[in-house]
């Protein structure tokens, strides 16, 4: 099966700045997209950012817009999410996952890197 192991979490002041990565890896398969979510204790796990392999179109929550930058390395199967002006509010782990076209839906899920953001 295909495994996605997220990097890069931390601690991180407020206004501060992390750089979170994501690789795909296991049987071969073709990336379509691939996403960012994120679930802060005791809420729903929320869409942060999304970018689709093939033209690199982004997609953004308003929440992140801005502030949070999504890129690839297609050769790699490799997401990153470069997160700035970080705020608590943005406190979460932090999850990759990669969109079946098939479904419509991501099925596969990392399991997930700390973000926690002081004031």
């Amino acid at each position: 099966q295909v495994q996605l192991v997220e990097s890069g979490g931390g601690l991180v002041q407020a206004g501060g700045s992390l750089r979170l990565s994501c690789a795909a890896s296991g049987r071969a398969f073709s990336v379509y997209r691939m996403g960012w979510f994120r679930q802060a204790p005791g809420k729903e796990r929320e869409f942060v950012t999304a970018i689709d392999w093939s033209g690199g179109t982004t997609y953004y929550a308003d929440s992140v817009k801005g502030r949070f930058t999504i890129s690839r390395t297609n050769a790699k199967n490799t997401v990153f999410l470069q997160m700035n002006g970080l705020k608590p509010e943005d406190t979460a782990i932090y999850y990759c996952a990669l969109y079946v076209p098939a479904s419509g839906r991501y099925e596969y899920w990392g399991q997930g890197t700390q973000v926690t953001v002081s004031s």
